[in-house]
């Protein structure tokens, strides 16, 4: 079967989501599999460059996994006409001048989320790649987890009837690193790093509920930084200035609540370490990342309120597991191979820079609701 190139300039996948999501289980996956099927026949075959400012590391990354090529350069490997897409995966507040150096160079850009920490320069980001004329992509990874897609096929088939409200718990306890070693980077928790979870997962949560749900038009949120001290991978103790900890209710279209905690300080007593509860006037279901469980009208117990016995129900009974009907892929996977078959067929791509930058404007209004104590509205965004 023919064969066809495509170069990728990859920046920032020595850290742990870049190499194992993005090189390891997506790019590489996708040339042990012979490349990406295109409409004409041909297979589409990835051949990446990795960059990154440490030798060491990015030598040693490269040797790991068979790489050819790697270089500290990134000027050098931008200059290169016969790599033509560049992804980064590396620092939030380096993104927006890294996209914009890469779409200078003419490359297709993709990225990791958010696209930046404001919404303005993620507008700014979005115009500037449709000015020059780049395909370009932002990962929506969440929308391509089995338990979502299986979400999503209960609302396209219309089991919820009128979806009422969707209830979201999404977290774990992340250790604050003296006893116990902390298994989240030590900026997650500094502001001025970048850090805080309402700026990383509510971007998350924008693109889950527009896509999965409906679109959102409203939030009022609550923020906390509930452990105010951890210690970072040296063992020195730092002062943890970023929340840890979001409480959310969103209003969707269709007068939809949504209500979603994030919190790295809680224990998980749940089905997965984000659970997706969704009711309707037919239906109701309970999606993770993996499962989702149903539950129809016509199945649905008729409790009592009696505080006074021992409740004779198992509210657990009486859900059904969506089955699974298809093979599903690597959601980080699926989505490279959707955008590569953009970039190289013009194949259709939703999950545009200006797609992401929808999840800025979320976190940013997050914060100012957390500032102000009062509901921001979300108005469409002119890109």
């Amino acid at each position: 079967m023919e064969q066809k190139r495509i170069g990728i300039i990859m920046h920032g996948v020595t850290g742990r989501m870049g190499m194992n999501q993005h090189l390891i289980r997506s790019v590489l996956a996708i040339r042990k599999q012979g490349g990406v099927a295109l409409a004409d026949g041909t297979m589409l075959m990835p051949d990446p460059i990795i960059v990154g400012r440490n030798a060491d590391k990015v030598e040693a990354l490269a040797a790991a996994h068979g790489i050819a090529r790697w270089t500290t350069d990134l000027d050098a490997a931008l200059a290169n006409p016969e790599d033509e897409l560049f992804f980064d995966a590396a620092s939030t507040q380096l993104r927006p001048d890294l996209l914009r150096k890469a779409i200078d160079s003419g490359k297709h850009v993709y990225c990791e989320k958010p696209v930046s920490e404001g919404l303005d320069e993620a507008l700014a980001i979005a115009r500037y790649a449709r000015e020059k004329g780049v395909k370009n992509g932002i990962v929506h990874d969440k929308l391509d987890l089995p338990g979502l897609l299986k979400l999503k096929r209960l609302r396209d088939s219309g089991f919820f009837g009128r979806i009422l409200s969707v209830r979201g718990e999404f977290g774990y306890w992340v250790f604050e690193g003296d006893w116990m070693p902390a298994q989240r980077p030590s900026w997650n928790y500094r502001a001025a790093d970048g850090g805080g979870i309402i700026s990383d997962m509510l971007c998350h949560w924008r693109y889950v509920l527009d896509n999965t749900i409906a679109p959102v038009k409203s939030v009022s949120c609550l923020g906390a930084t509930h452990i105010p001290k951890r210690w970072d991978e040296q063992g020195a103790e730092y002062v943890a200035d970023a929340d840890d900890a979001a409480y959310a209710t969103f209003l969707l279209e269709g007068d939809i609540v949504a209500h979603i905690n994030s919190s790295w300080c809680t224990r998980v007593r749940r089905d997965d370490l984000v659970t997706f509860h969704v009711d309707g006037t037919h239906g109701s279901a309970v999606a993770g990342l993996h499962s989702c469980r149903s539950q129809a009208r016509v199945n649905t117990p008729k409790p009592v309120w009696n505080p006074d016995e021992p409740q004779t129900l198992n509210f657990f009974d009486g859900w059904e597991e969506v089955p699974d009907n298809q093979v599903f892929d690597n959601g980080f996977k699926v989505q490279w191979e959707q955008f590569l078959r953009h970039v190289a067929e013009d194949a259709p791509w939703n999950y545009t820079l200006a797609e992401g930058a929808k999840g800025v404007q979320l976190a940013e209004a997050g914060y100012q609701s957390w500032r102000e104590r009062r509901w921001i509205d979300l108005p469409a965004l002119g890109v």
